[in-house]
């Protein structure tokens, strides 16, 4: 692509652009004032830092997506990174696994779980997260506090035909499936665990003396005694909190230590002056030196999914892009957001506990790494040693067959560099040319296609162009192969390497039941020490390929039994179904339902409704 044409054409306005490499990777993207002239400022001799220069050594296709104003280009921005996440982003690490807390604020008795992302509903949520163990004790506290329900049963139409559950006979639900509890006071325990939350500690309290106070007069002693034990409770959590300002608005603090190209924020939650809680995240993408805009990415991307912002963000270094980012925030909020960056006094000192924190955190988590990467080292050189290998196998490959009794057959292959998984690299394959349970014959189908299919990428990588190669999936060939199975599985796999003149490329098996390991032209198998680092190794290699290969499985069962009986009713289609089976919970629920009662689910009108109706009774 001529990159020169494309800056020639970029205009001059705000939006946010994306690099690409020649694989047509997205390595970079960012947000702009001024399209033309940010973009033009990586090829200016002004920037020449050792990240800049990797972008541009590593740049082969610019797109520019252009917005109407610059906060609609930082949304965007925020957006594209965490859909691509770019190499030379600095991100959160693995952020969309961090957990939120939900409350389901859109059905009619609401209830608390756990999620792993954020939808755009009526929901309310809170996180994210880092310590998914803090997170379950936090709503097993708020269970215990607040007797909202647990169940996920409809409850739009009740009461429901059925006795009420265990929870209700330990005081640990009201029961609103049996009509034991009206939708206002109901919602009063919401709004108390939303205030709970949001740690309005002090708040919380004074409502709850007050409902105390008020249950009293009216002589429910016994409503007045469980408020007065839900008010114990969120004072034994208040005296556990240090007061750390003065200051009474709500402020996040936030500092980070850096080392070896790994980084560690920290962030404290202040509410009222008191400390109420802390997380800490790690980052990737600090590749080179001269990244100075980590807590300006840590904002913009912690910012976009979290629901609650303060007034104020204390921060440890000044933010180069600050006014367009409060604007940002305080559009999010509703009111206005000050980033502020302390240098002397009460705050300063409380940021320097949140930079001592990160520090820790950090030292914690290097030694930790580097541990971790000690002991696979030696595992490799182990294995190496115990099959012969010249040298530590960087890069392993394994492969695993699962089906139940024969039906919908699926392959997995999951990837391990330098001892480590690498997610990103794992593939599933659905086994096509054979029929009932013949894992050997399946087998022999998934190395064939993998190591062919790898053939023809590095074929098509000699022939072409790097920039016009996109899909190269199979093109890395391993240092080894690791199969899931005995003797017969193993033969299986080196047939089909042999066919394709692959078979220099060392190949072992391991037997779950005895955890015997197969080599090729050996009838005896090796066993390992039951204390060796090559077999914990390999097992859990081995343990990885089997779950991958049993979760595929089992989406495809999922899917195959989703598209169940609903799909013969004419009329009813994907969105219908779904409605349809959330409305009644199952099948037999549609099929015991009145007509009356399917044609009040959304979505469904007279015609459609009769349809269902009429499928399941005549």
């Amino acid at each position: 692509m001529n990159i020169e044409a494309t800056l020639q054409s970029m205009p001059s306005k705000p939006g946010a652009y994306i690099f690409k490499d020649n694989n047509g990777r997205v390595i970079y993207v960012g947000k702009a004032k001024c399209l033309k002239n940010r973009v033009r400022s990586y090829f200016s001799s002004s920037d020449n830092s050792a990240k800049t220069r990797a972008i541009r050594n590593n740049l082969n296709e610019i797109e520019f997506i252009v917005t109407d104003t610059e906060i609609e280009a930082l949304i965007l921005e925020c957006n594209l990174i965490k859909k691509y996440r770019p190499k030379y982003n600095i991100l959160l690490k693995d952020d969309k696994n961090y957990p939120y807390i939900k409350i389901t604020t859109e059905e009619r008795f609401p209830r608390i779980v756990i999620v792993r992302k954020v939808k755009n509903d009526k929901s309310k949520y809170f996180g994210p997260y880092t310590d998914m163990g803090a997170v379950k004790e936090t709503i097993k506290l708020i269970k215990k506090i607040f007797p909202i329900r647990s169940c996920s049963k409809n409850l739009e139409n009740i009461p429901l035909q059925e006795r009420e559950c265990l929870n209700f006979h330990i005081n640990r639900c009201l029961a609103p499936c049996q009509n034991y509890i009206d939708d206002e006071t109901y919602n009063g325990y919401v709004k108390d665990i939303i205030m709970f939350l949001n740690g309005k500690y002090d708040s919380l309290v004074k409502k709850l003396v007050n409902k105390m106070k008020k249950a009293a007069r009216a002589h429910e002693y016994e409503k007045a005694a469980g408020i007065r034990n839900q008010i114990e409770a969120v004072k034994k959590i208040m005296e556990q909190q240090k007061i750390v300002s003065t200051d009474t608005i709500d402020q996040d603090v936030i500092g980070y230590a850096a080392k070896d190209k790994r980084v560690c924020i920290t962030i404290f939650f202040v509410r009222n002056g008191k400390l109420i809680g802390k997380e800490t995240f790690f980052l990737t993408g600090i590749e080179l030196p001269g990244d100075d805009d980590i807590i300006e990415s840590f904002i913009k991307q912690f910012y976009t999914d979290t629901v609650f912002v303060p007034k104020v963000i204390n921060v440890q270094e000044e933010i180069e892009d600050v006014e367009t980012i409060e604007e940002w925030l305080s559009e999010k909020k509703g009111a206005k957001v000050n980033i502020r960056t302390p240098k002397r006094g009460e705050k300063r000192k409380l940021l320097e506990m949140v930079i001592q924190n990160a520090k820790i955190s950090l030292e914690q988590e290097i030694y930790s790494l580097d541990l971790e990467k000690e002991k696979a080292d030696n595992a490799l050189k182990e294995l190496a040693s115990y099959i012969d290998l010249d040298n530590s196998p960087a890069r392993i490959e394994a492969f695993d067959i699962s089906n139940i009794q024969g039906s919908d057959s699926t392959a997995s292959m999951v990837v391990f560099e330098d001892g480590f998984p690498q997610n990103s690299e794992y593939r599933r394959f659905k086994i096509r040319t054979v029929s009932g349970a013949d894992d050997f014959a399946s087998m022999r189908e998934v190395i064939y296609r993998r190591f062919r299919r790898g053939l023809e990428e590095s074929s098509a990588l000699k022939e072409m162009e790097s920039s016009e190669i996109r899909d190269v999936k199979f093109s890395k060939f391993p240092d080894l192969i690791i199969i899931d199975g005995g003797k017969g599985q193993l033969n299986a796999a080196i047939e089909s390497l042999r066919k394709l003149g692959l078979d220099t490329i060392p190949v072992i098996s391991i037997a779950e039941k005895q955890e015997h390991v197969f080599l090729p032209n050996k009838s005896d198998p090796l066993i390992l020490p039951s204390n060796s680092l090559a077999l914990h190794l390999l097992q859990r290699i081995r343990d990885e390929a089997h779950r991958f290969a049993i979760s595929y499985h089992r989406d495809l069962r999922r899917k195959k039994n989703f598209k169940s009986i609903l799909d013969d009713i004419p009329g009813i289609g994907k969105v219908r179904k779904k409605a349809l089976l959330k409305a009644f919970g199952s099948v037999k629920g549609i099929r015991e339902a009145s007509l009356d009662e399917i044609k009040k689910v959304k979505g469904m009108n007279e015609k459609a409704a009769e349809a269902v109706y009429e499928f399941f009774h005549t």
